[in-house]
C-alpha cells in the first residue's frame, strides 16, 4: 500500500496550500520554503496524474480535482490529528460537549468556578443545540459530554448522573393574575412550546393529570428551553422550564410559577465519556466537581410528581 500511496509530506503541503490558496502561507505555516512547497505540489501533480492548482500569475485557484481532494485531506488530516491528541501530554484541554440551555443556566458559571483551582485541567467547552442530547465519540471531537438521558448511552460509554430533570410551568409575573390557575384557565391560555415536538408540555401534563384536558397543537413552538424561557420572561405566555435551571430568575423576578408543580420526566443530566479514556484521572475531578456543585432545585412550596 505504501507504493500506491503519495508522499505524506507532499499531502500535507498540499492540503495546508489549499486552505489558502497560497504557497507563501503554506511555507510559513509548515516551517518551509516556498519553493519547497511548489516541489512537494509538483510531485504530488505527477503521482496523482491531474493538475491541482491553476496558476494565473501569482494567482492560484484550485481545480475541481484539487477542491475534491482538498476536502478529503482536510477530513484525513482532522482525523489523524485527533487521534495522535491524546498522546501529547496531561496538559492540554479537555473536551467537553455540552446542550446550550444547561450551559447558559448552569454549566457556564460552574465552570468559571472549576478554572479558578491552578491544579485543574483547562476545559474547552463547546455548547451546542441538540435536538436529543447524543454524542459520537468515534467521530466528534470530544472527551466528554454533559447530555440529558435516560442514562443509557450506548456500549463502551461510561456516565455519571448529575441532576435529575424536573418539568414545571413559567411564566413572566405579569401573568400570575389574581384568580390561581386550574385546567380551565390553562385551556385558554397562550402556550410556549420549547421544542417543536411538544414533548415538554405533554410530559408536565400527563405527570399533572390534565393531558385531556389541553389542546397542545396550540401555541408557539421553539428549539430550546432557553427560548421557550426567554420567551416567557418576555410575557408571551406559559413555557416549561427545568426547575433546577430557573432558580436565580425566580428569586430575580423574572419568572414566576403559574402551577408550583414539578413534574419528574425520568430523565437527568450525566456526565458521558468512553471506556478506557486517556484523560480519564481529569474527567473524575470534572465529575467530582460538577457533583458538588449542582444546581439546586429545592424550591420552597413546589409539589413534586413523577410521569405516569
Amino acid at each position: 500500500m505504501a507504493d500506491r500511496l503519495p508522499p505524506l509530506y507532499a499531502l500535507r503541503a498540499f492540503e495546508v496550500a489549499a486552505r489558502s490558496c497560497s504557497f507563501t502561507r503554506a511555507a510559513d505555516e509548515l516551517a518551509l520554503t516556498q519553493s519547497a512547497i511548489s516541489r512537494h505540489i509538483r510531485s504530488l501533480e505527477s503521482h496523482l496524474g491531474c493538475r491541482l492548482f491553476e496558476r494565473h500569475g501569482p494567482r492560484l485557484r484550485l481545480t475541481d480535482a484539487g477542491q475534491r481532494l482538498a476536502r478529503q485531506l482536510n477530513a484525513g488530516f482532522t482525523l489523524i490529528e485527533q487521534a495522535c491528541q491524546p498522546f501529547r501530554g496531561a496538559r492540554r484541554q479537555l473536551r467537553l460537549k455540552a446542550p446550550s440551555t444547561l450551559t447558559m443556566h448552569w454549566l457556564l458559571s460552574c465552570l468559571e468556578h472549576f478554572r479558578q483551582d491552578p491544579q485543574h485541567v483547562a476545559v474547552q467547552l463547546a455548547s451546542v443545540w441538540m435536538d436529543q442530547d447524543a454524542v459520537d465519540f468515534s467521530s466528534e471531537p470530544y472527551d466528554c459530554a454533559v447530555l440529558l438521558g435516560n442514562g443509557h448511552f450506548g456500549e463502551q460509554v461510561q456516565s455519571c448522573k448529575l441532576f435529575e430533570e424536573w418539568l414545571i410551568p413559567i411564566c413572566a409575573p405579569s401573568l400570575l393574575g389574581q384568580t390561581p390557575w386550574d385546567a380551565q384557565r390553562l385551556s385558554s391560555a397562550a402556550l410556549v412550546h420549547p421544542s417543536s415536538d411538544r414533548r415538554d408540555w405533554q410530559r408536565w401534563l400527563r405527570g399533572s393529570g390534565l393531558e385531556a384536558d389541553i389542546d397542545l397543537m396550540r401555541g408557539i413552538c421553539f428549539d430550546t428551553l432557553d427560548q421557550g424561557m426567554a420567551a416567557a420572561m418576555a410575557g408571551h405566555g406559559l413555557s416549561v422550564g427545568d426547575l433546577a435551571l430557573i432558580g436565580a430568575h425566580l428569586r430575580d423576578g423574572r419568572l414566576a410559577l403559574p402551577f408550583p408543580r414539578a413534574v419528574a420526566t425520568g430523565d437527568a443530566y450525566y456526565l458521558v465519556w468512553p471506556t478506557g479514556s486517556a484523560w480519564q484521572d481529569s474527567i473524575d475531578t470534572l465529575r467530582d466537581f460538577l457533583l458538588s456543585h449542582c444546581p439546586d432545585a429545592d424550591l420552597p412550596g413546589v409539589e413534586r410528581r413523577s410521569v405516569a
